[in-house]
């Protein structure tokens, strides 16, 4: 294993480590009937890239929505936001 594979391994083990201290908040300010789900998750990642750019333009706009059911939406926001790396991989050289 060369010296930057080490130090790399060394780095996401620690970056591993110090995220597990982060202290997850409970949302209580939404409904649950107006939460976010799976589909909403899987939009949100879509239009990640647009969301990014209005955050540097307007302050209540936002890429991940508050109002969340948890897993689901973070599920479908990982295939939306990762469908962009796939249909750029498809692309002939």
């Amino acid at each position: 294993m060369s010296k930057f594979h080490k130090r790399l391994a060394s780095v996401l083990c620690i970056m591993i480590l110090l995220s597990g201290c982060a202290e997850r908040v409970a949302n209580t300010g939404c409904a649950p009937e107006d939460s976010y789900g799976f589909l909403g998750g899987l939009w949100h990642g879509i239009i990640a890239p647009f969301g990014l750019i209005g955050m540097l333009f307007k302050a209540d706009v936002t890429v991940f929505a508050s109002c969340n059911n948890g897993f689901w939406y973070a599920f479908g926001f990982l295939l939306g936001s990762g469908g962009w790396g796939i249909l750029a991989g498809k692309s002939k050289k």
